[in-house]
């Protein structure tokens, strides 16, 4: 029987992360077994704590985030009401299940420099360099190495990102999902305001996202542990998102099947 390595991809939800822009760390309330069985007695009248497990009850939590905290997807119509030149952008809830599970190619731009970004030309070297042509529905996998910073602030501006071009240069391709392991598919927003103010350049501005508005498709962002993945093809992806209806993104725990 083939062994099968299942490499997990996704970082932790967790509170007081200065990782993201201050509204949207998430925010999470932790009730204990104790609290739980507070909450159990209220619903079974006539119950005491002897009545329960050494007198505890269930552990629950509530949770505050964006559907952009942690490692998510991102559907079409996060980056705007139209894709594919003039049809309705696709919500969350709506992304085929196709999309999700399928063969998989690693891209590694771990030499590429903070806000540095990654041309088409780039990314027909790094195929030429591992021996791979792109098919439809490959799943792009981009590794810049900003995964170590996760948990400081300086995530934020970390790893190199896609451009226009290079984001076409997949999607021409038939790819319809991406991935990165930095805050953002597009160069760290630091960068590309800083630059914006320098040449008034609006074409930069989110640019490989608002590629998405000529073709359609979806892209991970906050993986990690890429460079735990064994080879640069020849395994699967896995990136089912939470179906959170109408929605521009869902979470998802992605996992590398090798």
């Amino acid at each position: 029987m083939e062994s099968v390595k299942l490499i997990d991809l996704s970082i932790d939800i967790e509170v007081n992360l200065p990782s993201d822009p201050p509204a949207m760390i998430p925010q999470i309330l932790y009730m204990d077994h104790m609290a739980g069985a507070d909450q159990m007695l209220e619903f079974f009248k006539g119950a005491t704590r002897e009545h329960l497990p050494k007198g505890l009850g269930w552990a629950v939590e509530m949770v505050t985030l964006t559907t952009h905290s942690g490692t998510h997807l991102d559907a079409p119509y996060h980056y705007h009401p139209t894709m594919d030149k003039g049809k309705k952008a696709l919500t969350i809830d709506e992304i085929p299940l196709e999309w999700c599970f399928s063969d998989a190619v690693l891209l590694d731009f771990t030499h590429k420099k903070d806000g540095e970004g990654i041309s088409a030309r780039d990314v027909e070297q790094e195929l030429h360099r591992i021996g791979y042509t792109i098919k439809p529905l490959d799943i792009v996998l981009v590794r810049t190495g900003a995964d170590r910073f996760w948990g400081r602030p300086e995530y934020l501006l970390k790893g190199p990102g896609m451009t226009r071009e290079s984001t076409l240069f997949l999607l021409d391709r038939g790819v319809k999902v991406v991935g990165i392991d930095s805050w953002s598919w597009d160069r760290p927003l630091p960068f590309i305001a800083q630059e914006f103010q320098k040449t008034n350049d609006p074409s930069i501005i989110w640019e490989a996202h608002f590629a998405g508005i000529e073709k359609g498709y979806c892209h991970l962002e906050k993986l990690a542990n890429l460079d735990q993945i064994p080879r640069p093809h020849g395994f699967k992806i896995s990136c089912f998102p939470v179906k959170i209806k109408k929605a521009s993104a869902g979470w998802s725990r992605v996992v590398a099947i090798v």
